[in-house]
């Protein structure tokens, strides 16, 4: 019977194979040890979000900044630039016409008889949308509702964000959103469902609804929008803190009864000591009463005011006086 066959490793393919591991191993460890990787402190502090004075738009959790919120001395001085180099001047404030230049007017009526702008022969003419949008709307009338242009309420946003000092996660309720000139970027800016507004004119609403929300892609945020008059908070429900709450030219127009009536109802639904109440153009409804009846009354709110604030806008020829309130019991 044969016997059976083995492998048979001779000495010197022993010695070969161990000289070539040990080799390997020496360069291994050598570019370990010349890694000029950075240390983990070091790791650490550069992956810290980048500094935006203090107010990014930044995905929840993640850090990453996606929008500073304040425009800065440099953004005006970047913009200037631009226009110096490309040489760009304004004839009599006036905009050059489009390749098909329509009047908000004629638009409309190009709207209302043809229901759209393409102008669809038959059999294609019924070929429109499933939810058709007012004309009114499409040709933003009102954006010109508001005595002040429109882009003002970027500006509100801006000043109101940082004076707060806002995050994405924080609430907001606006009392009086009219057709979003404001809301919409503070929708935009915090997380979905976490901005809030009362309203009681109904076209507004429908702008708000049917074409702000719309045409700037933010349906997805899901706002909570109620129609509602009388300082009723009753549908945003019982539970419900607010970092920020403001009206923007709505007191005014208030009987100062019912003012009182709101602020009396808000009181709860402000976060302590950091929510803050703004009031912009004036606070008649206190000033009536004299500063120490004031101070007392709200007081028995617990509420304290906390000062008048004059802003200046950047870039959109914009002033407004505003009036911070605070809670100041738990």
């Amino acid at each position: 019977m044969a016997s059976p066959r083995g492998v048979v490793i001779t000495v010197p393919t022993l010695v070969l194979s161990l000289l070539g591991a040990a080799i390997f191993l020496f360069f291994l460890f050598f570019s370990l040890s010349s890694c000029n990787c950075p240390a983990p402190s070091a790791v650490a502090r550069s992956s810290s979000p980048p500094s935006c004075g203090g107010l990014c738009d930044s995905a929840s959790g993640s850090g990453v900044s996606v929008e500073r919120v304040r425009t800065s001395v440099e953004d005006i001085e970047w913009v200037k630039d631009q226009i110096r180099v490309n040489g760009l001047h304004m004839a009599e404030n006036v905009l050059r016409k489009g390749i098909n230049p329509r009047t908000r007017a004629q638009q409309l009526e190009d709207l209302r008889n043809f229901k759209g702008i393409s102008h669809y022969e038959e059999p294609e003419a019924s070929n429109h949308t499933a939810l058709p949008c007012p004309g009114e709307l499409l040709v933003e009338e009102h954006h010109s509702n508001y005595g002040e242009p429109w882009a003002g309420g970027r500006d509100v946003f801006e000043f109101l964000a940082e004076a707060s000092h806002l995050k994405p996660e924080s609430r907001v309720l606006e009392i009086g959103c009219g057709t979003l000139r404001v809301g919409v970027h503070f929708i935009r800016y915090l997380e979905p469902s976490h901005f809030h507004c009362l309203e009681r004119d109904e076209l507004s609403l429908m702008a708000a609804l049917r074409y702000e929300l719309p045409s700037q892609g933010l349906l997805h945020k899901r706002p909570l929008i109620v129609r509602g008059e009388d300082m009723d908070f009753m549908k945003f429900g019982s539970k419900v803190v607010y970092d920020l709450i403001y009206a923007s030219a709505v007191f005014l127009h208030m009987p100062d009864k019912l003012v009182w009536v709101g602020l009396e109802r808000l009181a709860s639904k402000l976060k302590p000591y950091e929510g803050r109440i703004f009031i912009s153009h004036n606070v008649k409804f206190c000033s009536r009463l004299g500063g120490e009846e004031c101070t007392r009354r709200l007081a028995s709110l617990g509420l304290e005011y906390v000062g008048k604030h004059t802003h200046d806008s950047l870039l959109f020829n914009h002033y407004e006086i505003w009036f911070e309130f605070r809670r100041s019991k738990a």
